[in-house]
């Protein structure tokens, strides 16, 4: 047997399970295609309005505080067991313009993002950062909230008997990134103010904590604090590993 009859051998059989999988393409890899078809931006949007969708016909039937007791995230119930919210809450919104208007950030920031850094980038610096904005909000509503609307801790850390819910904190972070990696793109702040990246976060954050504490709205800024240092930070672990790349971007966008 010499070498030349193996290698033949083996380029046959390569040659097979190509021709094979090309014609009959394994489960998986049909539903990697699937899922491809679509932006990860595309995927998200459409699971918060599927989510949205069957909540409100749930809400039918069942009481709405039960249905958010196991999909919003509260922190005494988190501290209860109840983790799976650090997940769920990030797909389930209050009412319709809570989603509209995170839908409508998530399509614009997040299409754009997505070209920026890559399909999976994106996909886990939004469930990471969605996590994280969570685990902000239960711990800083926990140890520093208060269960008095009118008291100072209320209104700017929340409450431990409040239920979150909401893209926000993942939102906050797409936000973020882009304040590091392209500081002076302008966009538009509550779709009317032009300002240049880096000054609208920072603006729509203290305007919302502000109102949180003036007006005791819950706009639940802790988690939108955490998602926004999880953006910063990642976007400065890019600046270091692709110095030369994320330069360019900042040049062209600039």
């Amino acid at each position: 047997m010499t070498d030349k009859w193996f290698d033949d051998k083996m380029n046959t059989r390569r040659l097979r399970t190509y021709t094979r999988n090309q014609i009959d393409p394994p489960p998986f890899q049909n539903f990697q295609k699937f899922l491809r078809q679509y932006s990860v931006t595309t995927w998200l949007i459409i699971i918060n309005i599927i989510s949205f969708i069957i909540i409100l016909l749930l809400s039918a039937t069942l009481n709405p505080e039960e249905i958010y007791q196991y999909l919003a995230i509260q922190p005494t119930l988190f501290f209860s067991g109840y983790f799976w919210t650090l997940i769920t809450s990030m797909f389930v919104h209050a009412n319709f313009t809570h989603l509209f208007v995170n839908m409508v950030s998530l399509f614009f920031i997040g299409n754009f993002i997505e070209k920026l850094i890559g399909r999976k980038r994106y996909f886990w610096l939004y469930m990471v950062s969605g996590i994280v904005a969570g685990l902000f909000f239960v711990f800083l509503a926990f140890y520093l909230g208060s269960t008095n609307p009118d008291s100072f801790a209320y209104r700017t850390f929340g409450s431990p008997e409040i239920f979150a819910v909401g893209a926000s904190g993942a939102i906050f972070a797409l936000g973020g990134l882009l304040a590091i990696l392209t500081p002076k793109l302008k966009v538009y702040v509550f779709f009317i103010f032009p300002m240049q990246m880096w000054l609208a976060m920072l603006v729509l954050l203290l305007v919302l904590w502000a109102a949180s504490i003036g007006a005791g709205l819950p706009f639940g800024n802790t988690a939108h604090l955490g998602g926004l240092l999880i953006g910063v930070f990642y976007a400065f672990y890019l600046k270091k590993k692709y110095k030369r790349k994320t330069i360019m971007i900042q040049k062209y966008f600039s």
